[in-house]
């Protein structure tokens, strides 16, 4: 598969609120690779991996978050394509 990969990171309210496992079903639904995983400073560092309507559409929902998030930004920048079994949550 071949497309666009972005990394970064989701920052406010974002642990301890689901927020892993929404994105986890956002990529699935959207056939999204990559994975989302906790940092100790709050945020959820983010890889995705797709055709890149079907990671805007998950960015989008990123944005929004699941219902007892807070999310202030989810900030991506390109990064080399990699290839990743599914999405992952770490």
């Amino acid at each position: 598969m071949s497309g666009l990969c972005l990394h970064g990171y989701a920052r406010g309210h974002v642990q301890g609120v689901s927020y892993r496992a929404f994105a986890r079903s956002q990529a699935i639904a959207h056939a999204v690779h990559g994975y989302a995983r906790n940092l100790v400073d709050g945020r959820v560092e983010l890889l995705l991996c797709g055709e890149e309507s079907a990671i805007q559409s998950v960015i989008a929902a990123l944005r929004a978050g699941p219902p007892l998030a807070h999310v202030d930004a989810v900030e991506l920048t390109a990064t080399t394509w990699r290839d990743c079994d599914g999405f992952r949550i770490e």
